[in-house]
């Protein structure tokens, strides 16, 4: 199953280089049987191909290919994304298909989730993208008519021309993608919309019915290890001693590895990890006092009334309408350190190898955990890979990278790849 991961990776960069040339279907990221499909793209010929751009591909069979950048999570930021590109396109929406991008900062700009920023972030580029390969879809049947380009219309994946002459993006996408790029291309009037505002299927619904998008948890690679880890009870708390001889026992047991503040078990499955984990017994000692949810009260209070805080917003005279106020109500509120609890807990597959890191896994935030990685472990950013699997929630948990963080360095401890797990109760008590 390694092998086809990473042919699935490769295979995808080449998609979204060679776009309109031959056969370019739609898959998901590591599904098996697609991944042997688009082995069989090497019989694609080599033609000289300028490509459209980095969010879509259209192959000889009509098929529009949307690479969607951003984490999905549950938001159906894949339908959203693919709506706007096949809006300008004029695609015809049955015959679109939605990939996870990998995170490739030089393609794609802001690819997090998170803050409710990738649609307001994204509006006009997607724009773009779809309407500029629309006018070179134009271009391309114009020529090949005679006739001039405002004369071509489209519509559901055609370029149609007033005389009733009519061909399929597939028929003209190798042609259009050998075009110059245009510029400045005119974007829809918000009146012409025939996709986005308009009840449609999630891309997603075929898959998530019958089980097979892939999450972080799903993901499996030939020769990892599974990894759960023995935090501290509390912030301040420092590991005293160790004693895993019963875990190392344990059936299943690989190695236990105690690093930075925490304790590793490693094991053949989650499951013995798990168990393995509750044997050990570890000892703890504070270097200062334990944080406490008295000491944020406190802390907090005092902030409150030192009179330093700095005042982000201020409408109107504040000062005069509570000086003229009837009535006014002081109320304070506090929230305390609570858990997202998504349904799917942390987990990420990390493999530290001496040509550089491949990362795989459930993030909001790819590009921080590479570069969170690439502090750590002082690997230069360009030999890190991340690949995005879809997210069981995330809430802004996943904005964090710290499971992350920690795969990598377990996988440049024991040199394996790693799946590292959260517990729930790892989950709840972090």
């Amino acid at each position: 199953m390694g092998s086809r991961t990473n042919t699935n990776r490769r295979t995808f960069l080449r998609q979204v280089s060679l776009t309109g040339g031959g056969l370019l279907l739609g898959f998901s990221v590591f599904n098996d049987s697609q991944a042997e499909e688009m082995q069989s793209m090497s019989r694609i010929p080599d033609v000289d191909i300028t490509g459209f751009n980095s969010y879509l591909s259209i192959g000889k069979d009509g098929t529009v290919t949307i690479a969607s950048p951003n984490p999905e999570l549950g938001q159906n930021i894949r339908t959203s994304f693919a709506q706007i590109v096949a809006e300008e396109l004029d695609a015809d929406w049955s015959k679109v298909r939605v990939v996870q991008a990998p995170l490739d900062t030089k393609r794609f700009d802001r690819q997090l989730t998170g803050g409710s920023g990738a649609i307001p972030h994204s509006w006009k580029r997607l724009r773009t993208a779809g309407a500029t390969a629309r006018l070179m879809l134009i271009q391309a049947a114009a020529q090949q008519w005679n006739v001039p380009a405002e004369e071509c219309t489209t519509s559901k994946g055609h370029v149609l021309h007033k005389v009733g002459r009519k061909l399929s993006y597939g028929e003209l996408a190798q042609a259009a993608s050998r075009l110059e790029v245009p510029k400045d291309v005119k974007l829809k009037d918000t009146k012409e919309f025939n996709i986005i505002g308009k009840p449609i299927r999630n891309v997603e619904n075929g898959n998530i019915l019958t089980g097979k998008p892939v999450f972080g948890l799903d993901f499996y690679r030939e020769g990892m290890v599974f990894a759960v880890i023995q935090r501290p009870f509390a912030f301040g708390a420092k590991i005293k001693s160790v004693s895993a001889d019963a875990a190392k026992a344990s059936p299943g047991v690989l190695d236990v590895v105690t690093f930075r503040n925490n304790v590793a078990v490693i094991a053949r499955s989650t499951w013995e990890a798990m168990r393995a984990k509750k044997l050990l017994k570890v000892e703890y000692e504070a270097e200062k006092s334990l944080e406490s949810t008295a000491d944020h009260e406190r802390i907090f209070s005092e902030l409150m009334d030192s009179g330093q805080a700095q005042t982000k917003r201020k409408d109107g005279d504040v000062d005069a309408a509570f000086r003229n106020a009837a009535k006014v109500v002081k109320a304070e509120y506090q929230c305390p350190f609570l858990p997202h609890n998504p349904m799917e807990p942390m987990n990420f597959f990390a493999h530290v190898r001496e040509d550089g890191i491949e990362l795989v896994g459930p993030t909001q935030t790819p590009q921080a955990a590479r570069k969170a990685v690439s502090d750590l472990l002082k690997v230069p950013e360009d030999r890190i890979t991340v690949d995005i699997t879809r997210l069981g929630g995330g809430f802004g948990r996943r904005l964090k990278f710290d499971y992350a963080m920690e795969a990598a360095e377990l996988s440049s401890i024991l040199k394996k790849p790693v799946k590292l797990v959260w517990s729930r109760e790892d989950d709840m008590a972090g």
